[in-house]
């Protein structure tokens, strides 16, 4: 039988034209985003913490019978939806919720990250994704198939084991055990590619079903950073996060070691990449950056239009306009600790490659000193974070003049040892810990953004 896939009913893009088609009845919607917003608290608070953080990251969740059950796609602006039939929904329950969406964000990770585009023609690699996400979902969820109507949905991995094993046995050949089967999709994969007539049922899963919009550079970038915060957490202590991600690298590793390897993920094992250019921190320091420098907007009064307005009786209005001011950072370096050379230089780099930044780099021991880069810093008596504080909110003076700046976000690269304090804006702050220091920050009353730092031989891939 031809494999075709079906196009979709709507551009899967076009958030109006998904909540316009043939829109379920409110009650239904209402009660399908209960069961969407539930099963994702699940996964944050137990289940899934890749699944957690994947679906946090697409901004737009649209109910939608444009699609049989869910799907996430690239949206063309750099951003992910997130697509659910409300019908299907409720009709599964949360549990069964939880399996679909599990389900969609492994396809994210495992198929759209990891494999080439040839395999995901194939319908027989199709088959080999559903059974070993299917598979996952089974074990890590602790349950069932989704069951609509008293009847399972998916692919069963079981079955098509069962299916593999008879038609081997028949034409003299070996197959595998079950836990052998489902070790990877390209072990499955393999493995029916070995059958005389490898099954390949109609999938209901909405990615193999439609064409759908596969923007690489937005999966990449979503899912990367969906790995990066899981690390982050799994890093912190996380063990469900940890075994998560252990066990995803598992299944993906023979084509994905470099990702993983950009992601600085070997650690979870004692390894490190082999190119030694890849440092955590460094991809948790970007990370942090990057959400806490984001572009802005300004409200102004537009003079022409206020004008026109006022003449047709109206009252004033503030309009929005480009961004606010360039975004103000503030680096801080703790002379009286060891702060490897290589941090501090390669933190120069990192902050000189961001647009629209302004940097102020101080030097702090007992006493807070300003200095530019490529300047000799001195130090060595004492050390002081809250000289930092009062200097940059403004409360003390350097040379007699105070900063006149408001900072976006204050780095300070220290090993921790002094007096604790209590920013006016804790989460403006990110401390980079030297090995063997005290990362107190991690734990103080509000936290804020800590991380242990060592030396670096280059910039990490992005």
């Amino acid at each position: 039988m031809e494999h075709r896939k079906r196009l979709p009913v709507v551009d899967l893009t076009d958030r109006r034209a998904l909540a316009d088609w043939r829109p379920a009845a409110p009650e239904v919607i209402a009660e399908a985003r209960r069961l969407k917003e539930a099963a994702l608290l699940d996964f944050g608070l137990n289940d899934s913490v890749v699944g957690s953080w994947l679906f946090a990251k697409c901004p737009h969740q649209i109910a939608t019978t444009a699609v049989d059950t869910a799907a996430v796609v690239a949206s063309g602006d750099g951003t992910c939806l997130l697509l659910f039939n409300p019908d299907f929904f409720v009709g599964i329950g949360l549990d069964g919720v939880k399996f679909a969406l599990f389900h969609e964000a492994r396809h994210l990770v495992h198929r759209h990250l990891f494999a080439d585009q040839e395999l995901r023609d194939d319908p027989v690699f199709t088959l080999a994704a559903e059974v070993a996400i299917n598979h996952v979902g089974l074990v890590r969820l602790k349950q069932g198939l989704p069951v609509l109507d008293g009847k399972p949905i998916g692919i069963e991995p079981a079955k098509i084991h069962a299916l593999y094993r008879e038609d081997l046995t028949a034409h003299g050949l070996v197959p595998l055990e079950y836990r052998d089967f489902v070790d990877t999709d390209l072990t499955v994969y393999t493995e029916l590619k070995r059958m005389k007539h490898p099954p390949v049922p109609p999938p209901l899963c909405v990615h193999v079903t439609h064409q759908i919009p596969s923007d690489q550079e937005t999966v990449d970038s979503v899912v990367s950073s969906t790995l990066l915060n899981s690390l982050l957490a799994a890093r912190r202590g996380n063990s469900g996060a940890e075994q998560e991600l252990l066990d995803l690298m598992g299944r993906t590793e023979d084509g994905a070691s470099k990702a993983w390897d950009r992601l600085g993920a070997g650690v979870l094992r004692g390894t490190t990449a082999k190119t030694g250019k890849v440092d955590w921190w460094q991809r948790w320091l970007v990370d942090v950056l990057g959400s806490k420098l984001r572009e802005g907007e300004r409200l102004v009064y537009p003079k022409k239009r206020g004008a026109v307005l006022a003449m047709l009786g109206h009252e004033p209005m503030l309009s929005r306009c480009g961004p606010v001011r360039d975004k103000v950072l503030v680096i801080a370096y703790d002379t009286s600790g060891s702060m490897p050379q290589g941090v501090v230089d390669w933190m120069i780099e990192l902050v000189g490659g961001i647009d629209g930044v302004q940097a102020h780099w101080l030097s702090f021991d007992g006493v807070v000193m300003p200095f530019k880069p490529g300047e000799r810093v001195l130090g060595g008596g004492g050390t002081s974070f809250q000289n930092v504080v009062d200097y940059v909110e403004g409360k003390s003076t350097v040379d007699g003049k105070h900063f006149e700046e408001r900072p976006d976000a204050v780095i300070m690269l220290t090993d921790g040892y002094a007096p604790h304090v209590t920013p006016a804006e804790p989460d403006k702050w990110i401390w980079l810990i030297t090995e063997g220091g005290d990362d107190w920050p991690d734990t103080h009353t509000p936290p804020m953004a800590c991380h242990r730092v060592r030396p670096v031989t280059g910039r990490p891939s992005r």
